[in-house]
């Protein structure tokens, strides 16, 4: 071994010297000494030893005198450069020439070859392979012939190949400046541009009360016909800036702006749908301009430094080996508090504080608040460029993940919130009091101060997917009308009926995949007030939620919204799943007297092929409560079951990537005991021959296409 290592030692020393004459040493064998032949052969191994040695003894021998001899070779390399650089144009070709080769110049074997022998370093003139600006690097110069500085790393040219496919200003999924695929600004500051077209239509039948009409007098039926069409077009943009290289790292600022140009149209059967007044007729096209999304976001920095209790022992000056970072979000901005967003999902004013801890194993979330008024028709925020319409209602919000609990895989959520809802009047676009409530004994104004408790987890063990999640809330709504409405009934009425808030709400749901199917089971409960005329609301609200559970968009309970034709509230709103008897579920106040609900799901979710995705859905429904509903529609009794909602979908992304999405889908509900209690006459009688039909079925029919750039 010591030989070997010897003989490596030597060869390595010979190879990489400089000296192109110090890697020509030859070991010669002396001929005639047959008493060294024979040792040769009888040992190997010491003649090895023999010939490394003697190597290393040349090798020592030449080495003083060919370093000695460097200085000189490079005083003579930098000159001749020097010269060719003054004989040279200087414009610098894009491309790399080998000249034929000249004479060496020089003395001695380890002389260096003439420098017309070592290629000219030029610029590329290839071009990158994406969709470009120029490049900034003008005249760079080279710094010496071995180097050149090139400034602009990003748009580097590769040279002509078949196997490349090149970028185009209009391919958002190939390499494109506009899309932050290259620095817009220096080396680290990127801009992304998004344009897209979203269309919406629904053809659905929902229970309506019938309005003034003369046109079919004999009509007593209270019910009215409910056939509806609606179509909704968003047209969106975004500017969107940052500084820093997201594929490593936060970025360590951004600014982001969102603008939706809307219109939409309602047309139905009946009047005072479209609007409380009946001169509006049985169709409405509206449209309306808003700013989505206007926030500054920058990074505050390393987690460990900004906050110190985090450090833990034995770290200096909040050090840490985790690139652990926290940021700042201030403007209109999207913010979901969990992971279904089953309490508050929406895009409004407010300030964030966000980042990660310990290795990005826990991450968390503190923001506040300030709501925006939101459109009553588009239901886009209240903004644009001429007016702001502010809500007296503050929300602040905390939780914390934590990745990998009880299993790889499983991450538990806690979260915290608060909603502070201030007395307000507010009559929407339709002319429809949505603050306060026109129901019950309406209308006076009235102050929620509601806090919520949440456990989260979502994740997988084994192949078991689940979703949970479980909320207590507490508070004080300081006069409820459902509440009032009960005390008028008992003797108690025109006075202010406060009510201490004691809700709660579950969600579980599991899933396995087989292959291309993904089964589903999946429960969801919200507890109900089965007392009003007592003075704590059992039953559970939410703040502003839009679930993903259940079916979601697929599910008609789910998608809809359902009035109670009797009053000014909703028996539930449209992407949501609890009964709030809400005014609206975008303008309206939470309300903590309603009947609460258990569901129960199934479904299944069909991977037909890499672009297209089907659903099925079901879900059976029933009131926890029933009480509430008796006392706001004078009518006993409403039974619990609601009825069964059966749903149809697809997703279908024919590029494969998110430039076009088609989502399609149908759902109907068959109505159950309870829902015929609430919707349908029992005035049938021989003076009434036309009264007394019952519920029609329930259906809806969808189609969305979104192109985007």
């Amino acid at each position: 071994m010591r030989v070997v290592n010897l003989f490596l030692a030597t060869i390595i020393v010979a190879f990489f010297c400089e000296a192109p004459g110090l890697a020509k040493v030859v070991v010669q064998q002396k001929q005639g000494d047959q008493k060294q032949a024979d040792q040769k052969q009888a040992d190997p191994g010491k003649a090895a030893q023999e010939m490394a040695e003697r190597m290393a003894e040349r090798l020592s021998r030449r080495l003083p005198q060919q370093l000695s001899n460097l200085p000189t070779e490079r005083s003579a390399r930098q000159s001749t450069q020097k010269s060719k650089e003054e004989s040279d144009s200087p414009s610098l070709e894009a491309s790399v020439q080998d000249p034929s080769p000249q004479p060496s110049q020089g003395t001695g074997p380890g002389a260096p070859p003439d420098d017309a022998e070592r290629p000219r370093l030029r610029l590329p003139d290839d071009k990158p392979l994406g969709a470009v600006f120029a490049s900034r690097d003008k005249d760079p110069g080279p710094e010496d012939t071995d180097f050149m500085v090139v400034k602009d790393r990003w748009r580097i040219g590769l040279p002509e190949d078949p196997r490349f496919r090149k970028g185009n200003i209009f391919n958002p999924y190939r390499q494109n400046v506009l899309k932050a695929d290259y620095p817009i600004i220096g080396n680290d500051i990127f801009m992304d541009l998004t344009f897209a077209s979203e269309s919406f239509f629904n053809f659905r039948q929902l229970p309506v009360p019938k309005g003034i009409s003369g046109n079919r007098p004999i009509s007593e039926e209270f019910f009215g016909l409910g056939r509806q069409q609606f179509f909704n077009q968003n047209f969106i943009f975004a500017f969107d800036m940052f500084k820093g290289d997201a594929s490593f790292k936060p970025v360590d600022w951004r600014f982001k702006v969102t603008g939706i140009a809307n219109i939409n149209l309602l047309k139905v059967k009946e009047n005072e749908v479209v609007n409380q007044d009946a001169r509006f007729g049985r169709s409405r096209l509206d449209g309306f301009n808003a700013i989505e999304e206007l926030f500054f976001e920058w990074r505050l920095g390393d987690t460990n430094r900004l906050i110190p209790f985090l450090r833990g022992k034995g770290s200096d000056g909040g050090r840490s080996p985790f690139f652990d970072t926290t940021s700042m979000r201030v403007g209109i901005q999207k913010f979901t508090s969990d992971f279904r967003g089953f309490v508050f999902d929406d895009v409004n004013l407010g300030a964030r504080m966000f980042g990660n801890i310990k290795s990005n194993r826990y991450q968390y979330n503190v923001a506040f608040f300030k709501m925006i008024e939101k459109d009553t028709n588009s239901q886009l925020n209240a903004i644009n460029f001429a007016e702001m319409n502010w809500r007296d209602q503050n929300v602040y919000v905390a939780n914390v993940f934590r990745q990998d609990t009880f299993v790889k895989g499983y991450t538990l959520q806690f979260s915290g919130l608060y909603n502070y809802d201030q007395p307000s009047l507010k009559q929407d676009e339709n002319m429809l009091r949505v603050r306060p409530a026109r129901i019950g004994q309406c209308c006076q104004t009235h102050q929620i101060k509601s806090g919520y408790f949440g456990v989260n987890g979502d994740g997988h063990f084994g192949r078991l997917n689940v979703t949970n999640a479980f909320y207590q809330a507490i508070g004080r709504d300081t006069d409820n009308p459902v509440a009032r409405t009960a005390a008028a009934r008992i003797g108690n009425g025109g006075l202010p009926r406060a009510q201490r808030i004691n809700a709660q709400m579950g969600a579980v749901e599991f899933s396995m995949d087989y292959d291309w199917l993904r089964y589903r089971l999946a429960g969801f409960y919200s507890s109900g007030d089965a007392d009003p005329t007592d003075s704590t609301a059992r039953g559970f609200d939410s703040i502003v939620s839009s679930p993903n559970f259940a079916g979601g968009q697929f599910s008609f309970w789910n998608s809809q919204e359902i009035r109670l034709t009797q009053t000014g509230a909703q028996l539930v709103g449209a992407n949501n799943l609890i009964p709030n008897l809400r005014s609206s579920q975008i303008q309206g106040q939470s309300n903590f007297v309603n009947p609460g609900l258990a569901l129960y799901n199934a479904g299944v979710d069909v991977d037909v092929t890499p672009k297209l995705r089907a659903f099925i859905n079901y879900n059976y429904l029933r009131f926890h409560r029933t009480e509430s509903l008796e006392l706001v529609l004078f009518q006993e009794p409403v039974r619990h079951e609601i009825g069964h909602d059966l749903g149809l979908g697809f997703i279908y992304r024919p590029l494969l990537s998110e430039n076009v999405i088609i989502t399609g889908g149908a759902s109907t509900l068959r109505p159950g005991r309870g829902f015929n209690d609430i919707y349908s006459s029992n005035c049938g009688d021989a003076l009434s021959p036309n009264c007394g039909a019952g519920t029609p079925t329930l259906f809806s029919t969808f189609m969305k296409v979104r192109f985007q750039y």
